[in-house]
């Protein structure tokens, strides 16, 4: 039996009708009613943020971090840094915001604005530029590496003045000591990986 395709669309038409009429229609009862909220009270889309005003990380109030440093009896907060084949031997005590690096100036010992940036990052983290004197010891690699090492020796001593900065210092990667080493020559190569050139004849 062949149905008339007019009729297909007449009887297509009627169902998605009575369809609409019955969700609109539809009494409170049966749970079927949207409840109008309005657009202010929508929550904001975030495009991979979480939600607008969260914090990342809940901090326990109970979680005792690892302090890398330890405090003189005059109240001095020392620091060891490495990075590379650097090390620096930090020293923090209040005071007026002097920064002495192997006895001199830390503006004439680091030439590189970048570099003065970075040594005084931790400071600006906990708030502390320029109320505190700083004197650093620092001997061995190069001066991406000193610099390194100085960065990672302030953090450490910050740490120990007060333990509280320890989130701060973390979630700025400034507690955390970079392991990256120069890769050792192989035999038969001319550096770590580098070959000989290949003579076919």
């Amino acid at each position: 039996m062949s149905m008339d395709p007019t009729e297909n669309d007449d009887l297509a038409d009627g169902i998605a009708s009575a369809s609409a009429d019955a969700l609109t229609d539809e009494s409170p009862e049966h749970g079927l009613e949207q409840p109008q909220v309005p657009s202010s009270e929508l929550p904001e889309l975030t495009l991979g943020g979480g939600v607008p005003g969260e914090t990342a990380a809940v901090v326990d109030p109970n979680y005792q971090p690892m302090i890398r440093g330890k405090m003189d009896r005059f109240g001095v907060a020392m620091g060891t840094g490495r990075r590379k084949t650097a090390v620096a031997r930090v020293r923090i005590r209040p005071g007026s915001g002097a920064f002495l690096i192997n006895g001199r100036q830390m503006e004439e010992f680091l030439a590189i604005q970048r570099d003065r940036e970075s040594v005084t990052a931790p400071l600006k983290v906990v708030g502390k530029l320029g109320e505190v004197d700083i004197s650093v010891r620092v001997n061995g690699g190069g001066t991406t590496g000193q610099t390194g090492a100085v960065i990672l020796g302030i953090a450490r001593a910050l740490q120990v003045m007060n333990p509280t900065w320890h989130h701060s210092l973390a979630n700025a990667g400034l507690l955390t000591r970079d392991d990256r080493m120069v890769e050792r020559k192989k035999y038969g190569r001319r550096k770590a990986r580098r070959s000989y050139q290949f003579s076919k004849r």
